[in-house]
């Protein structure tokens, strides 16, 4: 369970080669500010690729409000 203070937030990495999500990940956004760049393999065409961070919400970040 995630605690009450907690900084990290969840990621989703595009594939600049074939624009899809394979991956994902936590990022602290206090000491990471920017978007995240990460080399990693793209299955889909079987090459290293540059994998950016998504804009788009996973929807496991929003906090719900309170009735």
């Amino acid at each position: 369970m995630a605690k009450k203070g907690d900084k990290r937030k969840i990621i989703g990495l595009t594939c600049e080669a074939c624009k899809q999500r394979h991956y994902y990940t936590t990022k602290n956004t206090m000491n990471t500010p920017d978007k995240v760049e990460l080399i990693k393999y793209c299955p889909v065409k079987r090459v290293q690729a540059k994998q950016t961070e998504t804009k788009k919400s996973l929807g496991r970040n929003e906090v719900k409000p309170r009735r």
